[in-house]
């Protein structure tokens, strides 16, 4: 299972709340968020707005009649509260809660408090903002009905107050809402991507077993023709010359051909596990594609067939077999996704130079409906492809179209040596 990716984005442009829970091995080590220059730059503005909302409280302390020694202890609460504004990311709950006694003593406090107040609604969850809220909203009627503004009616100052701190309390709520959801949709987008890798891995391990049932009825083949024709020669060691070469050539042939069909098994049952006993039917080859293209027609597709291989017959059944799924499928993907499109297959190929299959069809006229699951087969093709020893392309065309292109390898038939 590979690791989540690190954060890769432009981490100044992001709150180190946010770029911290997005990256892996900071969340893992147990690291502090460390301030980004965004940070830097609102943790100076919340500052600054405490400091211009004392500044102004202080200038309105002359208008009440209070003594000389409480509105120097105002000042001084209203001045620690402001330089208190740059913990509010450390101890966002802790800060809260210090400013509603600090607050309701102090006037040129509020702005520090509210600060206060906004940074818990990002950081804690409702339960720590309702407690806190509710203690502050609850204090403003006695903190105006002890120190009443001599320029606004008390039943305006406390609903105005209620308000802005309502406000406060809504907009730091909404920036912890979007911050969750660019978590969620980072996780939803790391499932999606492990979900697809088991998806592929699941459509390899099933184009491995696949492959490994069909080499089994062959291999059996094979081995079976040897057993019959070497207990031939055993039972009869007097038997004419002609017909122990030619017993010998057969044997010789098949355990060829076996240990070839022998080593794609082996390449099959290195990666993957093919324990289910087979009873599928054989498979079909290179001669069956005139067939596919037929029945193609039938269900209404224009397909062009450009068959240019001499004898279809001397290619190997592995090799025609794995071309003819790969038809097959780009036929299929074609019909799904292109409908009402001329596909065109070409096959071309001599021994020695290996068997290609191309599959080719122009844009489609109009976009057609997603199909899940899209892209398994092709998975499985290529994984097919690769274990045959050959090799499988696809992707679009530079005219909107799509190509499905596969090259197999086509071995020189050996010639039996006359004087064995």
């Amino acid at each position: 299972m590979r690791t989540p990716q690190e954060f890769t984005g432009r981490r100044w442009l992001f709150p180190s709340a946010l770029v911290h829970a997005l990256d892996p091995d900071a969340t893992a080590a147990g690291r502090r968020p460390r301030r980004t220059a965004r940070d830097w730059v609102v943790d100076f503005s919340c500052f600054l707005l405490a400091v211009c909302v004392g500044l102004l409280s202080a200038d309105t302390l002359r208008h009440e009649d209070l003594p000389h020694g409480f509105a120097a202890l105002d000042q001084v609460l209203g001045a620690l509260a402001c330089g208190a504004v740059w913990l509010r990311r450390r101890w966002p709950l802790g800060l809260a809660v210090a400013m509603v006694p600090v607050a309701f003593l102090s006037n040129t406090a509020g702005g520090a408090g509210m600060v206060a107040m906004f940074t818990l609604a990002v950081h804690r969850p409702l339960r720590y903002v309702a407690w806190t809220g509710g203690a502050t909203v609850a204090l403003i009627p006695v903190f105006f009905r002890l120190r009443p503004d001599p320029d606004v009616p008390y039943a305006a100052a406390v609903a105005t107050a209620v308000l802005l701190t309502a406000a406060v309390i809504g907009w730091g709520m909404f920036v912890r809402s979007k911050r969750q959801l660019v978590l969620s949709l980072r996780d939803r987008a790391r499932h999606a991507e492990t979900e697809a890798r088991l998806r592929a891995e699941q459509a390899q391990r099933l184009a491995r077993e696949a492959i490994a049932r069909e080499m089994h009825d062959v291999l059996a083949h094979r081995l079976t023709l040897l057993s019959v024709h070497a207990g031939a020669l055993e039972f009869r060691p007097d038997a004419p010359r002609e017909e122990v070469v030619r017993a010998a050539g057969v044997i010789r042939e098949s355990a060829h051909e076996a240990l070839q069909d022998l080593r794609e098994i082996i390449g099959v049952l290195r990666a993957g596990e093919a324990d289910e006993p087979s009873g599928g039917r054989p498979q079909p080859t290179l001669a069956a594609l005139d067939a596919l293209v037929a029945e193609c027609r039938g269900a209404g597709m224009a397909v062009t067939l450009d068959h240019d291989v001499a004898d279809p017959a001397a290619v190997p059944a592995s090799v025609g077999r794995t071309a003819y799924r790969i038809a097959q499928e780009a036929l299929t993907n074609a019909r799904k996704h292109a409908p009402g499109t001329e596909v065109t297959v070409r096959l071309t190929g001599t021994p020695g130079d290996g068997l290609t299959v191309t599959v080719t069809h122009p844009a489609p006229p109009a976009p057609a409906p997603f199909v899940p699951g899209s892209g398994q087969g092709l998975i499985g093709l290529t994984e097919r492809a690769t274990l045959a020893g050959g090799r499988l392309h696809h992707g679009p065309r530079p005219d909107g179209g799509f190509e499905v292109r596969g090259w197999l390898p086509w071995a020189v038939p050996s010639v039996p040596d006359p004087r064995a």
